[in-house]
């Protein structure tokens, strides 16, 4: 299977990435077109997907706000947060959704481990988690999913260093609860340059899904 790598340096709008995102399923489904993994950041948002509450979006002026065809909640994207899109044709990788996701969140904390984090899946709870003691536990990462033919796109986010008072308009995932919140690599003591989050994602991602 052919595998295009595309990294943006600067924020896509989250419209224009979903265009784009939209195009390319259809090419890999009806033209054959390579599959794609996309690394890039937005500029604020929120996004909805098609679980989120109205009640949720606790400030709902604070930033755009997109509906989105993806599983779960309220998410937010902004700079200091590297999205990794993945447009996979699943008719060839064996056709199982969970199997997918499951690998989606192998793939983020592989990438984690890469910089001595232990991040952690918890039954009920969607996205990657991080033990902070005491009870409270903080997430580092999200996944979203959507699958249209077989082919698959939106993915992950993980939280490089993006402004975690961002959150706040939110209830991320619709997680309510004071022992849970938001972290970042930077906010673990942890400083990375988006060169290194993107080559540790690449490196780990061939571990996990092969290689093209």
């Amino acid at each position: 299977m052919k595998m295009e790598w595309r990294f943006s340096d600067t924020p896509i709008p989250y419209s224009e990435a979903i265009s784009a995102m939209e195009a390319r399923v259809a090419a890999i489904r009806e033209a054959g077109a390579p599959e794609l993994v996309w690394l890039l950041e937005h500029p604020p948002i929120y996004t909805a997907g098609t679980s989120a509450k109205a009640e949720e979006l606790l400030e709902p002026d604070r930033f755009p706000v997109h509906q989105t065809g993806r599983g779960g909640k309220y998410t937010y994207h902004g700079p200091g947060q590297r999205v990794g899109y993945v447009l996979l044709d699943l008719q060839q990788r064996g056709a199982d959704i969970r199997a997918y996701v499951h690998n989606l969140e192998e793939w983020v904390l592989r990438t984690l481990a890469r910089f001595d984090v232990c991040g952690e899946r918890r039954e009920g709870r969607i996205g990657i988690w991080v033990d902070r003691g005491g009870g409270r536990e903080d997430k580092i990462a999200a996944t979203g999913v959507r699958v249209r033919r077989w082919v698959t796109y939106h993915g992950i986010s993980l939280n490089v260093d993006p402004a975690l008072d961002h959150f706040q308009g939110i209830v991320p995932c619709g997680i309510a609860n004071a022992n849970y919140g938001v972290t970042s690599l930077a906010d673990l003591g942890i400083v990375v340059t988006t060169a290194e989050v993107d080559l540790a994602l690449q490196e780990t991602f061939a571990e996990v899904f092969g290689e093209a």
